[in-house]
């Protein structure tokens, strides 16, 4: 790497397509928001010659923000793809989105690629965040490189970056993410910074200067070499610790000269094994240079040293049916097995998925077995449908051109499938397949939301279908306790970019209102009622007493109607009407308008008329009943209570245990997890953590997840019912 003259960069007149799984790299973008990652896939397109100087595609859009949303929040919110082509290897980088709230186009991006491409500003370091995507990268072995960026900041070290890499991603090896290149610096202008201007190659000892607009090889002087002395011995060592010749470590040590070739392919391997993690220096390309520094440098590491399709394990495939299904990965001619990872919709063209191919061949106008399941509890519904794929093309921003294939191991745009859904499988009609979804974060933040006018609410359900079909880290719904729409989202972001979208297209206003949690009531203690429904206006009267008892039960107990009626003093066959009755008032409420629960109702006697009781009577006189001993003893509010798991860093424990306890949240245990992370189990009730999405993202600067599931409905302490009912029945 670092000492071969490249003469065939990618057309940008044409689309970019791959006949072989060995010419595909698929390489994901990670990092931090403002970390450079879009600038930097521009300059990589504007260096491979995919893009006009301007580093834009022909048609004047940038090359991988493709969504007027992104451009009116000025911050990237979805996976994007840019192919490139260098050395006949065609490179497809998926630039993900650098804000917690778009995590999920993250794990897509994660799922699509064979390597990631973790990029870190000097000036802003690593954050935590960024930590935790490594290591789950570093769990399943995924090949990593990182890329330091913003080496034009005055307060830019790239020494100093390269240490804290090490620290923060090296945790087991710190000799296993070393430098490849050290920047050169320019002479200092008048405010005594000096630019980065070139590089020199640690192994190849050569000198590349980018300040003539076009990269230039050269030797270092004399004077240079001896400060690259440590960093190369260094890089050596570390590239011979991870070979697979075990003498050459002791060879080294005994005075052998290794040879450089050598010493790149030992890098190579290592590298696409995920045992080795190159640091590698970045800068964007000014109006004058066509070429951003380290931008060669880095589509070399990609097409020589990631990995290509075939060393991607394939995922999990059965038969629709569960049965397992190996199968060769990554074999063009094997059965068409394929994946969408994004999915969006066009003004002009309708609903287009991207898909990565991870068996067989995919070509235009192909009926496939779409199959989606898994998602029930997010609006998903599980689908199993044959549809004929429409045209394929590769994306440059707002461009499309078409391409004839997509083999094993690439990625590519199908128009057309309408019921695809991000995540769905796509395979061959006569032989349907499944693929294991990815892991996707859980929306843990609430919106509720209505439709503004009336045209918005016959708009409402498709546009709402659309939108979690294109983001299943969404989650729709129907709420049947509160009447409430309520979108699950990741965070406030999040739930701005789908009211946004909903409206710009989908062409749906909706009003945001507070989101209700489902109260319950029951009784305090035990009462009795009596409920007399007796009218005669001429006609057919009606006549029903009933007298009921009740008693509260323990909770999850719901309501039980027990029947003591002794002597026929109710009709046996109004005895189910006055249970009828009673129920249907619970469901309403007896005080707050919340359902009665965990409540015992005893009939013990009544009164019937032989001619104008009826069952609507009785319904109304078990009702009327339940009211009456609902007036005569205390009612208690229920709120629901969520057991609460939070991972956390061990250095946020305390921060967190406090603001649990803050929110009346009672602390069961905690445990520690590795790898200085702890759980934390709490019982947590519903009312405090509405927000808790957005403030343990705060509290842990972005470095813990919590899970939440329903665990019972328990009485609310009076301070808080009493502040509730103060409300004006406004209750959440």
């Amino acid at each position: 790497m670092g000492d071969k003259t490249h003469t065939h960069p990618g057309a940008a007149g044409r689309a970019m397509t791959a006949d072989h799984p060995a010419s595909v790299r698929n390489v994901v973008l990670v990092g931090p928001s403002g970390s450079g990652k879009t600038t930097l896939v521009e300059a990589l397109a504007l260096t491979a010659g995919a893009v006009n100087r301007a580093g834009r595609v022909e048609d004047g859009g940038t090359v991988s923000d493709h969504d007027d949303i992104e451009h009116r929040q000025h911050r990237s919110v979805q996976l994007s793809l840019v192919p490139v082509e260098w050395d006949g290897i065609k490179i497809n980088l998926l630039d993900t989105p650098g804000y917690a709230d778009f995590v999920g186009e993250l794990r897509a991006g994660l799922r699509a690629a064979d390597a990631a491409l973790f990029v870190v500003s000097a000036s802003d370091g690593v954050d935590g965040a960024t930590r935790m995507v490594w290591e789950e990268c570093q769990a399943v072995g995924m090949p990593r490189a990182l890329v330091v960026t913003h080496l034009e900041s005055a307060r830019a070290d790239f020494e100093e970056m390269t240490r804290a890499c090490a620290e923060a991603f090296g945790a087991d090896d710190p000799d296993a993410v070393l430098p490849l290149y050290l920047p050169l610096r320019g002479p200092a202008g008048p405010d005594g910074h000096a630019p980065v201007t070139g590089l020199v190659g640690l192994l190849s000892q050569k000198l590349f200067d980018y300040s003539p607009g076009e990269r230039k090889e050269s030797e270092p002087g004399e004077d240079q070499l001896p400060g690259l002395e440590e960093a190369r011995n260094r890089l050596i060592e570390g590239i011979i610790a991870e070979s697979e010749d075990e003498t050459l470590m002791d060879r080294y040590l005994g005075g052998e000269q290794v040879d450089v070739k050598t010493l790149i392919e030992d890098l190579e391997r290592a590298v696409a094994r995920g045992t080795f993690h190159p640091v590698l220096a970045a800068a964007p390309a000014t109006e004058d240079a066509r070429q951003g520094l380290g931008t060669v440098e880095l589509l070399e590491l990609i097409t020589r040293g990631f990995p290509t399709p075939f060393e991607h394990p394939m995922p999990d495939v059965t038969d629709l049916d569960g049965t397992p299904r190996p199968l060769t990965p990554c074999d063009p001619e094997g059965p068409l097995v394929a994946e969408v990872v994004k999915t969006s919709s066009d003004p002009y063209v309708g609903r287009i998925s991207l898909v990565r191919v991870f068996s067989g061949t995919l070509r235009p106008d192909d009926t496939v077995h779409v199959s989606g399941h898994g998602l029930a509890d997010r609006g998903h519904e599980d689908h199993d449908v044959d549809e004929k794929a429409g045209a394929l093309s590769m994306a440059f921003g707002k461009q499309q051109r078409p391409v004839e294939q997509a083999v094993a191991g690439d990625l590519v745009c199908v128009a057309k499938l309408g019921r695809a859904e991000t995540g769905d499988t796509l395979s061959a009609k006569d032989d349907p397949l499944l693929m294991e979804p990815w892991r996707m974060p859980d929306p843990l933040l609430p919106l509720a939301i209505q439709a503004h006018s009336k045209p918005d609410e016959d708009k409402l359900s498709l546009g709402l279908s659309r939108l979690v079909a294109e983001d299943p880290t969404m989650r729709l719904e129907q709420n049947q306790d509160t009447h409430q729409v309520v979108l699950w989202c990741l965070g406030e972001a999040h739930a701005d970019v789908a009211l946004e979208r909903l409206r710009s297209r989908y062409g749906v206003q909706v009003d945001v209102v507070p989101h209700k949690v489902p109260l319950r009531e029951t009784f305090a203690g035990r009462a009795a009622g009596r409920g007399r429904h007796v009218k005669q206006s001429g006609g057919h009267g009606q006549y029903a007493i009933c007298e009921i008892e009740v008693e509260p039960l323990p909770g999850g107990s719901g309501i039980e109607f027990v029947d003591k009626v002794v002597g026929g003093a109710v009709p046996r066959q109004f005895i189910p009407s006055v249970e009828k009755g009673v129920r249907a008032q619970a469901a309403k409420g007896i005080a707050a308008g919340h359902p009665l629960v965990d409540v015992r109702v005893t009939l013990l006697d009544g009164k019937s008329h032989s001619v104008d009781s009826s069952d609507a009577a009785f319904q109304t006189a078990g009702a009327l009943a339940l009211r009456e001993a609902a007036a005569e003893t205390r009612i208690h509010l229920l709120e629901p209570v969520a057991e609460v798991s939070v991972l956390i860093p061990d250095d946020y424990v305390g921060a967190v245990m406090s603001d649990l306890s803050s929110r009346r949240g009672r602390v069961l245990g905690t445990e520690q997890t590795g790898a200085g992370r702890t759980l934390i189990r709490a019982e947590v009730p519903e009312f405090e953590i509405g927000r808790y999405a957005i403030d343990l993202r705060s509290l842990s600067h972005g470095t813990a997840t919590f899970s939440r599931a329903y665990a019972r409905h328990e009485p609310m302490p009076p301070q808080v019912a009493e502040r509730l009912r103060e409300q004006d029945g406004d209750t959440p």
